[in-house]
């Protein structure tokens, strides 16, 4: 969150194995519904490899908070209340970067457990830093790429939201099926969703917002909460990505959809 999903690449393909030697290879979801103007993709990842390098601050923050906020990647659904230690609305969140604008949700919503799924290392690091300096107990974070997270941690019915800020656009033509939202992704989140949930994604590029808001709005399961693009939410922070792009005239879109109780 606060930056792009796949920024900085490192001229890797989509499917490329996450920087953890320990990560389980992905079972990717099916990219059937992709844009019809592009070939298929094999699958979907929530992630691609993203140079970047360790900070000592991250590092120290890995090794003395790492064992109380970051869960292991299993196989098997999520005792979320264990995992918390307490029962709680869970928010699923897809790619936070850095964790600048994760932290301060989470602390404007101590109410909320948040379940946040990132693999890059510095950006992990960078989140626990924050969660120790501001004594943050309400998040925890699994290293492992989110489509396998879904499938297999995650129970129907089990999340009360989910946010995806800023994936990466993909903006060339030819690099579209790559978009993490597209039909399956979405119909899985959906599925995830208890009624009257909520997925809350955000983008600063206008094309890509078209396209979020076609997806979302196929989903038979999903409800529109604006006629179009919703406004920001209080709770989303501007962070310094975002700022930057504003003060050179580029949009943001927030769209915001609700779990129907029923098709």
């Amino acid at each position: 969150m606060g930056a792009r999903l796949g920024a900085n690449l490192q001229s890797a393909p989509v499917m490329a194995t996450p920087p953890s030697s320990s990560s389980s290879p992905v079972q990717s979801l099916p990219a059937a519904g992709a844009p019809a103007d592009v070939a298929h993709p094999k699958g979907i990842k929530s992630y691609v490899r993203r140079a970047g390098r360790t900070t000592t601050g991250q590092s120290k923050a890995l090794e003395e908070l790492g064992p109380r906020y970051v869960l292991d990647y299993q196989s098997r659904l999520l005792d979320a209340a264990d995992a918390f230690g307490r029962t709680a609305p869970l928010i699923l969140e897809i790619g936070f970067g850095m964790g600048e604008a994760t932290a301060h949700i989470a602390q404007v919503r101590p109410g909320d457990n948040f379940l946040c799924c990132e693999v890059h290392e510095p950006g992990v690091g960078a989140l626990l830093k924050r969660i120790g300096e501001h004594g943050i107990d309400n998040i925890r974070i699994l290293q492992h790429d989110a489509v396998e997270v879904l499938e297999h941690m995650l129970a129907p019915g089990m999340l009360d939201g989910v946010h995806l800020f800023f994936p990466d656009p993909w903006h060339k033509t030819r690099h579209h099926k790559r978009r993490l939202i597209q039909p399956p992704l979405v119909a899985k989140l959906a599925s995830r969703l208890k009624p009257g949930g909520y997925l809350h994604c955000a983008t600063d590029w206008q094309p890509y917002a078209e396209q979020m808001l076609q997806v979302l709005s196929a989903e038979p399961l999903l409800a529109n909460t604006a006629e179009a693009y919703a406004p920001k939410p209080d709770y989303r922070p501007l962070t310094k990505f975002e700022n930057r792009g504003l003060r050179l005239g580029h949009g943001v879109w927030d769209l915001v959809f609700r779990r129907r109780s029923s098709p």
